[in-house]
């Protein structure tokens, strides 16, 4: 996480607060106990005799990256070590037991199977997606360099007025607009620290403090929604749709946002009135003060200028024909061509974001050159299943995930599974949105999970400031997810019986 931008102090409490919990003493016992149990069974699993799979032509590297899998879904939903640590434990040892340049006592067995190219793991550290995501990163840092974020702020709430729903209305807005361009850490975090005089300025015992930091997790998990750079899931959905060796929909940046983002605004104005109807203000005004200045110096200038040309040809993408990834490569260029960004801001990135997302790739990869995606698929006779038992399935089992481990675990587990699954019934799908509405769903669900202060970095951070119980927090989290889905469903059926998604 980079630490130039407002707020920054809130998540450094918070990823310390994380490594505390973790190193714990009382805990280690735990933690051993979960670590034990991901890996005594993923053991299991690798050395049980084939047949017991039943799975036919299963081969010796299919259960393997079968036990892997496993293993991964484990760590990730116990977390005995961080995210991206599993995720790159699941890099080294598909390398070095699954691929074609794995150690050689690996290879001397019999049904021995396809191996994963070592080179299709290894540039799963450079996938397009993850320049997209280092662009966003870049962004975010020069943006609050530069003033840029608070200058905004101060502009976007600007026409919010001072009464108490407005202004709530307006941290939503900005909040979710926000949270498109930036990690959603990041906004929830320098959001936060624009409320906090908003807070001091109302009344101890009025509920209106709790809606007005209920607001910041929120728009922050939804927000993110209405961009592909905007959260992981919707990164990691984008990539299976515009495989050009699978479904090839060639959906661009601003095709996702033509859809995404009324369906964002619309989720936001529930989520208004759900605030407003739940946690009502006792002070009918607010003042607002956001301080900070936007820079005035040429390189500030040129950010500026630069920040604007990227969010367009990001938008326009189909028009320009410039793919949205390498768009995201003009800020890089352009700010450490200028200086603006330096050799430390670039060790600041969140690297343990990149690393996590990368290990969910592998997965995929591992998945589909093994063949075994393929024989689970065929295993399971999806083409018996009804369409609809299929796709809210999935949004379910998505949503429940969501809220209890990383949202980029759950999209990573899910994804490569489920785009295997939809293109195997891609005629039973069609009527109702296709493959595409499975795995959007995916995301939408990911971003939906907010039910606890785990869910999500944004709720972590909400929740520490004491203001908002557990309790509160799940009944919020709750009532938008269940109507999330199912807006979010109804208009990805809608587009996709349209013929919206090609």
């Amino acid at each position: 996480m980079f630490k130039n931008f407002t707020g920054f102090h809130m998540v450094e409490t918070y990823q310390k607060l994380k490594k505390e919990k973790r190193l714990d003493q009382n805990r280690n016992t735990s933690r051993f106990i979960k670590l034990a149990i991901a890996i005594v069974t993923a053991l299991v699993l690798w050395c049980l005799p084939t047949e017991s799979f039943g799975i036919e032509g299963l081969t010796a590297i299919q259960q393997r990256v079968i036990a892997i899998f496993v293993l991964a879904t484990l760590m990730w939903v116990l977390e005995p070590v961080p995210a991206w640590t599993t995720s790159t434990v699941v890099v080294v040892l598909l390398l070095f037991t699954c691929s074609s340049s794995s150690l050689w006592l690996f290879n001397g067995v019999e049904n021995l199977g396809t191996p994963v190219k070592y080179a299709s793991i290894l540039h799963c550290y450079a996938d397009p997606i993850i320049m997209l995501f280092i662009g966003g990163f870049i962004l975010a840092i020069a943006a609050t360099k530069t003033g840029l974020d608070s200058m905004l702020a101060r502009v976007m709430l600007k026409p919010f007025g001072t009464q108490s729903k407005y202004v709530l209305l307006g941290f939503l807005v900005v909040t979710g607009v926000f949270s498109m361009f930036l990690s959603n850490t990041a906004t929830a975090a320098m959001m936060l620290t624009f409320l906090t005089p908003v807070l001091k300025a109302l009344p101890a015992d009025g509920k209106g403090r709790i809606a007005l930091a209920m607001a910041i997790p929120v728009a922050a998990n939804v927000g993110g929604m209405g961009t592909p750079i905007g959260t992981p899931p919707n990164a990691i959905a984008l990539k299976y749709l515009n495989d050009p060796e699978g479904m090839n929909l060639n959906i661009g940046f601003g095709e996702w946002m033509v859809f995404m983002i009324p369906f964002t605004i619309i989720v936001l104005v529930i989520a208004w009135f759900l605030l407003l109807k739940l946690f009502p203000f006792k002070q009918k005004q607010i003042e607002l003060k956001i301080e900070g200045e936007a820079k005035k110096d040429w390189r500030s200038i040129v950010v500026y200028i630069t920040f604007a040309i990227t969010v367009l040809l990001w938008c326009f993408d189909k028009v320009t024909g410039v793919n949205s990834n390498v768009v995201a490569m003009l800020p890089v260029g352009v700010f450490c061509a200028i200086g603006v960004i330096t050799k430390r801001d670039l060790e600041e990135i969140s690297w343990s974001v990149l690393w996590m997302v990368a290990g969910g790739f592998a997965l995929g990869v591992a998945l589909n050159e093994t063949g075994l995606a393929t024989s689970l698929i065929n295993s399971i006779p999806f083409d018996t299943w009804p369409p609809m038992l299929m796709i809210i399935g999935s949004g379910l089992i998505c949503y429940a995930m969501a809220n209890f481990i990383s949202h980029t675990a759950t999209a990573a587990l899910l994804v490569p599974i489920l785009a295997v699954a939809g293109m195997s019934m891609q005629e039973n799908l069609a009527s109702i949105g296709g493959v595409s509405t499975l795995l959007i769903g995916v995301a939408i669900g990911s971003s939906l999970g907010m039910v606890l202060p785990i869910s999500t970095p944004p709720n972590a951070l909400a929740h520490a400031t004491g203001m908002i119980e557990q309790k509160n927090m799940a009944k919020v989290g709750i009532f938008m997810g269940v109507v999330g889905l199912v807006l979010g469903y109804t208009m990805l059926i809608m587009l996709g019986s349209s013929s919206f998604f090609g």
